[in-house]
């Protein structure tokens, strides 16, 4: 009863004045990001006609910062003062998003795309620990998966109000709306700048108070070779870590086969993420806000594919590994079938089916992560999966547009379309195979599909 209690008045997350903060900027840099994602992608393909290598070049320039960067962003989050690191960034992205203005080619624009993408590298390990920081831990996964619904809520709305942007005004337009929002985001924050850095680590408290009584003389060399001693340790805990996820990973078949199966799907899939434009301004020359359309009628098929599986509350782990496959491929190959002059309600349709498969595809794959995996090997797990996300993403993208100069973009488009549903039926047909383990012990929860968003 006294736990009741003390649940039921436990105060709202919304109470919390610093978590409202932090939520309104991150819904802000969210909305603002899609706006411009659009039109950035619309301005290139549209109104610089630029040709597909060009444009498989900004993915992976927006890509490269986080492999170089982010174990420094991630080491400096945890040693500076968090949210004025992320007001830095949100100054700098405005700054840069303003610059695009100016740029008269793509050639131009990557460089700019690429320092952009930096500053938001280092900004997300500091919303991470911020987070952790203002939050308390019993309302922890509800802010991460409020934040995980704006991210899913974003990928709607903002490519909708982005192509209804584009059908009134430019691309200038929702550039400049992307750098107001960023400018708000960091306006947002500044009141909580006086936060300080992460608490110091409790061997870090033993070797100060090890040092409490003792003259300046003394205190500095040991303090300094306690420092290099600590140093040497984590960084020996870090390299065995991380080789123990790799171990664990090798030895968990399912776990492995999951993210395998992705793999080879993400590498074809990311050879035509970036080139929907590249199709699309074939299909329909003059209709440039048909992007926005189609990315938010594909957002909507992924959102509705998790309210449903919400309801299920469980899914096999070939029917939402394969069967997401299936449809993502499906759909990729029907774009690539269609002719100039195919119907919108057609194209939005082909689109939420694509985004009915992403869904189911990414949540099966995730639940499958998070459940198969021990809580102290959860990190190391995801980690692995980003790394090699990261290196696709450098690689695929050139792949593509390479592959698209040679073949054209919708020959292209049912070429890899047709290998992603081959792969998914596959999976289909020796999911006793390939998943031996059951998932029947456990489910897709509502509130576990939240956080996954």
């Amino acid at each position: 009863m006294k736990e009741r209690k003390e649940l039921q008045s436990a105060p709202s997350i919304w109470r919390n004045g610093r978590f409202r903060r932090m939520f309104a900027a991150h819904t802000a840099a969210s909305f603002g990001d899609w706006f411009d994602a659009i039109a950035i992608q619309v301005l290139v393909a549209y109104r610089w006609e630029a040709d597909p290598m060009m444009i498989a070049l900004i993915p992976v320039v927006m890509a490269l910062p986080g492999l170089l960067l982010g174990s420094i962003a991630g080491t400096l989050a945890d040693r500076v003062h968090k949210a004025r690191l992320m007001i830095v960034c949100d100054a700098a992205i405005a700054l840069l998003t303003l610059a695009i203005l100016a740029v008269p080619g793509p050639v131009w624009l990557l460089p700019l795309l690429g320092l952009r993408a930096a500053a938001g590298v280092f900004q997300m390990p500091s919303q991470q620990g911020l987070t952790r920081t203002v939050v308390a831990s019993d309302d922890l996964f509800r802010a991460t998966s409020l934040n995980g619904l704006v991210n899913q809520a974003s990928k709607v709305a903002g490519p909708l109000l982005g192509a209804m942007t584009l059908t009134v005004l430019s691309p200038q337009a929702c550039i400049i709306l992307n750098a107001l929002l960023r400018l708000c985001s960091g306006l947002l924050l500044w009141p909580l700048r006086g936060i300080g850095p992460a608490l110091v680590s409790a061997d870090q408290q033993a070797v100060a108070a090890g040092q409490q009584g003792k003259s300046a003389a003394h205190t500095a060399p040991k303090a300094d070779e306690a420092k290099m001693r600590e140093e040497h340790v984590r960084a020996s805990r870090f390299f065995n870590q991380w080789r123990e996820g790799w171990a664990f990973l090798w030895r968990s078949r399912m776990l492995l086969h999951t993210l395998i199966f992705g793999l080879f799907g993400l590498i074809a899939i990311l050879m035509i993420d970036y080139q929907f434009p590249t199709l699309l301004r074939m299909l329909a020359p003059g209709n440039e806000s048909l992007l926005g359309w189609l990315v938010s009628a594909i957002g909507a098929g992924a959102v509705g594919c998790m309210l449903v599986l919400n309801r299920l509350n469980r899914i096999s782990a070939g029917w939402g590994l394969g069967g997401g496959y299936v449809l993502v491929g499906g759909a990729i190959a029907a774009l690539g079938w269609a002719q100039p002059g195919t119907g919108l309600p057609v194209l939005l349709m082909i689109g939420a089916v694509l985004g009915v498969g992403n869904g189911l595809y990414i949540i099966t794959q995730n639940y499958i992560l998070q459940a198969k995996t021990p809580a102290d090997m959860v990190g190391r797990v995801f980690g692995i999966q980003s790394t090699v996300l990261g290196a696709i993403m450098v690689v695929s993208p050139l792949a593509g547009g390479v592959l698209i100069r040679i073949a054209g973009a919708g020959t292209a488009f049912v070429w890899i379309g047709m290998t992603v549903g081959i792969l998914g039926l596959a999976g289909l047909l020796l999911q006793s195979v390939i998943w031996r383990e059951s998932l029947a012990d456990s489910s897709l929860t509502t509130e576990q599909n939240a956080d996954l968003a």
